[in-house]
């Protein structure tokens, strides 16, 4: 059986995002949840939240065992872009894109 998590609209680029979710992707859910804490990123923050809730959810709505789970799908999607403008000097101007985007993790007691 399948549990899911999803988060969107993160503060973050879907670049710096998917350095974490591609660790941990198709690991057990321990050793996953060892990888966020020791990575010392806002990603692997962010991504520890999603896989405690997408474990959360396996728990409580299945009757999963935690330590039976494994990250079955882990992926980053791009979210919408805030586009702001930075004013120079003569009129000048820089667009600044503040990316969002979306984690979703998927654990799994199958192999």
């Amino acid at each position: 059986m399948e549990a899911k998590a999803i988060a969107k609209g993160l503060r973050i680029p879907a670049r710096k995002a998917r350095l974490v979710v591609d660790l941990i992707r198709g690991k057990d859910v321990i050793e996953a949840d060892r990888i966020c804490k020791n990575y010392n990123s806002e990603a692997a923050r962010i991504t520890l939240k999603v896989l405690t809730s997408a474990v959360a959810n396996a728990e409580n709505n299945l009757g999963l065992d935690k330590t039976k789970l494994h990250v079955k799908e882990a992926y980053v999607n791009e979210g919408q872009t805030l586009k702001r403008m930075n004013f120079g000097s003569r009129g000048h101007v820089d667009p600044i894109k503040k990316r969002t985007s979306h984690i979703t993790i998927v654990v799994s007691d199958e192999d």
